[in-house]
């Protein structure tokens, strides 16, 4: 890439990081892997701006983000189990305290509804890109959408007068 392809790239990097970083919060609930997984997105749409800078260089980057998360999940299955149980759970990290709540109703959602959600009713997507986003048909995204609003309304209903 040339100078002015990168300074293109810094522009978008500039422009859309917060907006990628606040979605991979909502997706993975860990402020830390959510920066990991932005910038392992940004390293692989770098390597391939030439090719995308003129389509819709902001939705393959969260697509990205959401295959990275996706395959961080598959990762975590295959790790070992052991027969010794640590003597103290891991400290839980958590983001900006507006989000805690959220988070934690969003952490109680399978990983595609979870997905679905954040895509659809924070980032904003239609249910035409959220699918192509994830890679499913449109349909998925719509069931996806009813069983994880429903869930979140019914976590809100049980624990929304625990909260404040």
């Amino acid at each position: 890439m040339g100078r002015a392809d990168d300074e293109e790239f810094a522009d978008f990097v500039q422009v859309s990081s917060a907006r990628l970083l606040r979605t991979a919060w909502l997706l993975c609930g860990n402020p830390v892997h959510a920066e990991e997984l932005v910038q392992a997105a940004l390293e692989r749409v770098y390597l391939k701006w030439g090719r995308i800078r003129d389509g819709e260089p902001l939705a393959y980057t969260r697509r990205v983000v959401v295959n990275l998360h996706a395959d961080s999940l598959r990762r975590a299955r295959r790790e070992q189990l052991t027969d010794a149980v640590p003597e103290h759970a891991a400290p839980a990290v958590t983001g900006p305290e507006e989000g805690d709540y959220l988070q934690h109703l969003l952490r109680q959602l399978p990983p595609r509804e979870r997905q679905v959600v954040v895509l659809r009713h924070y980032v904003g997507e239609s249910e035409a890109q959220a699918a192509f986003t994830l890679g499913v048909s449109v349909g998925t995204v719509k069931s996806s959408a009813s069983r994880g609003l429903a869930r979140l309304r019914a976590l809100h209903a049980q624990e929304g007068s625990h909260v404040r």
